[in-house]
């Protein structure tokens, strides 16, 4: 099959399979919520960052509380997330950031964004994907592993599975790419035993065509 036929395809096997609304699997109201919860999300599961957030902005329930929080206090806050110390001092700083240079605001482009404390590429496209709505491809351990099955990428590193993605997938999908993605990785396709049989990708997916080839 031609390469963009191809991925013409898996969009539309996408779309039928999860739709095309947007959605986030972090809790949130507003967008430094986000920006804090994605920090949490690093080697974390959202349904734990969810756990966590859900009293944690109960506590903090603006910037400027947050910024002036205690570094063990708040480490306790979030321990479970994993990597706490590190979190901890990143939120904080990343608070005190955004109330000094951006008004208490959260910045929309990308060069403020992971100027931030904490701040890398995938949480900020995060934020501008689901706060203000800028096509943005979010690469995870599921996208850039799913990405690299689907022969969109052949890269490990993120970043570079970022521009990878920008270069095959229309700018309409960027943001949905991300979200369908981990989705499909959290039930048929996840790192140790993924369920080529029961994919609805099979034949369009290499490492699905190869599987069966092997059976």
């Amino acid at each position: 099959m031609e390469e963009a036929k191809r991925i013409e395809k898996i969009l539309e096997l996408l779309d039928k399979e999860y739709g095309t609304e947007t959605r986030t699997y972090l809790e949130h109201e507003n967008a430094w919520q986000l920006l804090v919860a994605t920090i949490l999300s690093a080697q974390c599961t959202d349904a734990r960052v969810n756990l966590v957030t859900k009293d944690l902005f109960r506590k903090y329930d603006s910037l400027e509380k947050l910024a002036a929080a205690d570094l063990k206090e708040l480490e306790q806050d979030i321990f479970t997330t994993g990597f706490y110390h590190n979190k901890a001092k990143n939120i904080i700083a990343c608070a005190q950031a955004l109330l000094e240079r951006h008004g208490g605001e959260v910045p929309q482009d990308i060069e403020s964004l992971t100027a931030l404390p904490g701040v890398g590429r995938k949480t900020a496209n995060v934020v501008r994907g689901n706060i203000y709505n800028i096509p943005s491809i979010v690469v995870d351990t599921h996208v850039g592993r799913i990405a690299r099955h689907l022969g969109l990428t052949e890269n490990t590193d993120p970043v570079k599975v970022e521009f990878d993605l920008m270069e095959k997938i229309p700018q309409d999908h960027w943001i949905l790419i991300n979200l369908d993605l981990i989705s499909l990785g959290r039930s048929l396709c996840p790192a140790r035993r993924p369920r080529c049989g029961e994919c609805f990708l099979n034949e369009v997916c290499p490492h699905g065509l190869a599987a069966g080839q092997e059976d």
